[in-house]
């Protein structure tokens, strides 16, 4: 009989469930819009159950991780969202060294050692300059889906710069270069190189060691992503999975713990 163990990371705006047989093979994972507060959370753990055909009863051990890790009442256990990414990020892809994770609120840089252990890390959770929050605010600002920036920056021949570390202020600064003329593929292209920018101060603060791996929500946007290899000077990866990683390395904590059980 499969061992089911559960992962669920409670973000700032969107709920991750990851569903594991016996600790190595996903079986289901859901993530749903709405994080901390909402029941963004409770909808993902059923959606990931309803896929794998289970009942909670199944689940030997459920752990918990992300903003909200503390609100799930029947959690086993919760663990700190570092930690979980970096044990998810090391499971699928043990060659990797940094991760990049950019979130709805925040952006963390984490270094792994080879034995899959995280050896430093740095943070930026003061700002939204950075983050997915920020991405959100420009995409509002010029009327566009989140998911169109991406294709906007492609087109762009000649980013503009977004000098300001603040996002009101930067907000006023995209709102002049387009009432300067500046053409909305370059102001984007200028957006994804200024979170880029802030991300990768933070990285090199702590050192870029290959290989680099991009995870968080923000990590699905190829604009950015190409903007950080130009900063970094390194390739850097990234998957289909990438926002799952916190609440995978919460599944794989909580199939270690059922050795205990």
């Amino acid at each position: 009989m499969a061992n089911y163990t559960m992962g669920i990371d409670i973000g700032s705006t969107t709920s991750k469930c990851v569903i594991l047989s016996d600790g190595n093979e996903i079986v289901s994972a859901s993530i749903i819009l709405g994080g901390t507060g909402t029941s963004g959370q409770k909808t993902a753990v059923n959606e990931a159950l309803a896929n794998a055909s289970l009942s909670i009863d199944a689940i030997t051990y459920t752990v918990s991780t992300g903003y909200g890790r503390k609100s799930l009442a029947f959690a086993n256990e919760d663990i700190s969202e570092l930690s979980c990414h970096t044990k998810g990020v090391h499971f699928l892809y043990p060659d990797v060294r940094t991760v990049i994770d950019i979130g709805g609120q925040d952006a963390k840089v984490i270094r792994i050692g080879k034995t899959g252990k995280m050896t430093n890390f740095v943070m930026n959770d003061k700002c939204a300059a950075g983050t997915g929050r920020f991405l959100d605010v420009m995409a509002n600002i010029l009327a566009l889906n989140i998911t169109d920036l991406e294709s906007y920056a492609a087109q762009s021949k000649a980013p503009v710069s977004i000098s300001n570390t603040c996002t009101v202020f930067a907000e006023s600064e995209v709102i002049s270069q387009l009432a300067a003329n500046a053409k909305l593929s370059d102001v984007i292209a200028g957006i994804c190189n200024s979170v880029a920018g802030r991300v990768s101060s933070l990285a090199k603060r702590i050192g870029i060691e290959e290989q680099v791996f991009f995870s968080g929500g923000v990590a699905l946007n190829n604009g950015v992503r190409l903007a950080l290899e130009k900063e970094l000077n390194t390739k850097v990866l990234t998957s289909p999975l990438s926002q799952m990683m916190g609440a995978l390395g919460a599944a794989l904590y909580a199939y270690e713990k059922t050795d205990k059980i």
